[in-house]
């Protein structure tokens, strides 16, 4: 009798243990530059979809993203990535850091904004746009900016944040766009000329692509170049702000997912890439952005309908292959 108690406490604690084991999560590493207001929201959501996933997202700005990439090439400690410019997702294909994965429902999605060979998967896009203070235009007697060129006004001088395109993707399409722009992919230095006349009147160059639309909205500079929600969200908060696309063109981004070749959960990774186009992330995701490539999903109606803004045609495949040039030469020109 007492052989037959100990065989079914073993065999009790074994069940025990295997199912604990069952329902212990698979945890998977994710790298993004997304703002934290979206992270956050975007989470609430992914963990209600994905029960069985410990989600461990590490935020980085999209320049420091890619340097971490590089610094842990022979290591990842990331198993995918999530909403980063596809600029910067181009010039990883060819370091072989990037792996192909053809996520589930992909074909749903907008074709041009989905790498041919699966190496990243679009996901939405944001726009270039001005954050300005009505009140500080006021108190300054300063004119209400309608493009890029209204910015070189001297009445400016210093009242102009912008992000610093070396940690900044937002900073880095808002420089690339004024260098097509001026005829940069002819060969052209005019772009260049002109970014150093608005230097003059830039106040504070910011590592992140909404700070100068929330230091702007707080009274510190009249104009902050930064991109579309944010601005929303701080006209929703109560600032007295309003959008300012640039009348010769607003740059945009396209954000989009990726696998880590070598990721050490891969599984994981694969599910959390497959929740990352789903309808119900698509939906999320609609809620800041412009547009998402899953077509049908409405766009946020507080932002101006995208049909009024003049897009700059960005050539992505340009920008990837002069990024680190066009990053060189600003550093040389306008670190401080």
């Amino acid at each position: 009798m007492k052989r037959k108690w100990m065989i079914f406490l073993v065999s009790f604690i074994m069940l025990f243990f295997v199912g604990r084991i069952g329902l212990a999560k698979e945890k998977v590493t994710v790298y993004t530059s997304l703002e934290t207001d979206e992270i956050v929201k975007y989470l609430e959501v992914a963990r209600k979809d994905l029960p069985d996933l410990e989600i461990d997202i590490i935020r980085l700005s999209t320049g420091e993203l890619g340097a971490r990439m590089l610094a842990e090439k022979d290591n990842p400690q990331a198993d995918c990535i999530w909403g980063w410019a596809v600029t910067n997702m181009e010039q990883f294909i060819p370091l072989k850091i990037l792996e192909p994965y053809k996520p589930k429902g992909v074909e749903r999605l907008e074709k041009r904004f989905i790498h041919p060979e699966y190496y990243y998967v679009g996901i939405d896009m944001y726009i270039a746009a001005f954050c300005v203070n009505t009140k500080v235009l006021k108190e300054k007697d300063l004119p209400m900016p309608k493009g890029w060129n209204d910015l070189l006004n001297p009445k400016f001088k210093g009242l102009i944040a912008m992000p610093n395109p070396v940690a900044s993707g937002t900073g880095f399409l808002q420089v690339s766009s004024i260098l097509q722009m001026h005829g940069a992919k002819e060969g052209k230095e005019d772009g260049w000329e002109f970014l150093k006349k608005l230097d003059k009147n830039i106040g504070q160059y910011i590592k992140s692509g909404s700070r100068p639309a929330k230091m702007t909205a707080q009274g510190e500079f009249a104009v902050g170049c930064s991109f579309d929600f944010v601005v929303a969200e701080q006209k929703k908060l109560g600032f007295p702000v309003e959008f300012v696309f640039p009348i010769e063109g607003a740059g945009y981004e396209v954000e989009a997912n990726a696998l880590m070749k070598g990721a050490k959960n891969p599984r994981a990774a694969k599910k959390f890439l497959d929740w990352a186009i789903s309808e119900n992330a698509m939906k999320e995701y609609a809620k800041f952005k412009y547009g998402v490539t899953l077509p049908g999903i409405p766009t946020r109606p507080d932002l101006p309908k995208l049909s009024e803004i003049k897009l700059y045609p960005m050539d992505f495949a340009w920008q990837a292959k002069n990024r680190d040039e066009i990053l060189k030469k600003w550093e040389s020109l306008f670190l401080r």
